[in-house]
């Protein structure tokens, strides 16, 4: 991919991994149409992107709106209006488990198929299985996380993940696992850079907000942001 003239190399810089991930998790994963494909369906389906005021998710809600789905997400209420800015139909707080996914069941009228998981810990997979359609109908509730799960609470819902990585066609350990090389990732994984470089020219497909930073000493403070969790709705980026 070439880079986009119209963006800068600050923001170009927030779309490595997360289109990546993006690609992989709502393409790959939970095989749904493409920006561009023809779908035979009238009626829109319903995707969860739980974690939509991530950089992943923000990425992931505007694919989804492209893919021509009703897009629906989980955030603290202060980004409620950030995430419906980049594609949600509606946001639901995910403090109250039990609340946020009765809400959404309720909004979705129980006919929530496709759940893409961009936090992947804590109550996440909980809410993600309580938001999905009670009933399951040939195997058809689908969850993707960004790490494994692998103990998902329900046993009718089909649980994967995937690791942007692997898009490099050559094996690694992760987490102390051995990961192998996959050419199909790899693949892929050009193809959808060939279409989110139109995308991205296009202005289809915007970068999140950035907080800039400056210097090693900057990076160093990022990194504590992101250990204690206080980084939302931003993408962080540093200039040496």
């Amino acid at each position: 991919m070439k880079m986009p003239s119209n963006i800068s190399y600050e923001e170009a810089a927030t779309l490595g991994v997360s289109i990546s991930t993006v690609g992989q998790g709502l393409y790959q994963s939970l095989g749904l149409p493409q920006p561009g494909s023809n779908t035979s369906s009238s009626e829109k389906e319903y995707v969860l992107i739980y974690g939509g005021a991530t950089a992943t998710g923000l990425f992931a809600m505007q694919y989804a709106k492209l893919s021509g789905l009703n897009v629906v997400t989980t955030c603290s209420p202060k980004n409620f209006d950030l995430v419906k800015s980049y594609g949600a139909d509606a946001a639901f707080d995910y403090s109250d488990a039990k609340k946020c996914a009765e809400q959404i069941k309720e909004y979705t009228n129980n006919s929530l198929r496709y759940a893409f998981d961009c936090i992947s810990e804590k109550s996440s997979p909980q809410i993600c299985a309580d938001a999905l359609a009670s009933d399951s109908k040939d195997g058809d509730l689908e969850y993707s996380s960004l790490l494994p799960v692998q103990e998902f609470p329900r046993k009718d819902v089909k649980n994967r993940h995937t690791l942007a990585y692997t898009i490099t066609n050559e094996a690694f350990k992760f987490a102390g696992q051995d990961v192998p090389a996959s050419q199909d990732d790899f693949e892929f994984a050009k193809k959808f850079w060939t279409a989110a470089e139109g995308l991205i020219q296009e202005g289809k497909i915007r970068v999140p907000p950035l907080k800039k930073g400056k210097g090693f000493e900057g990076v160093m403070e990022g990194l504590d942001l992101l250990r204690n969790g206080k980084v939302s709705g931003e993408k962080l980026t540093y200039t040496l």
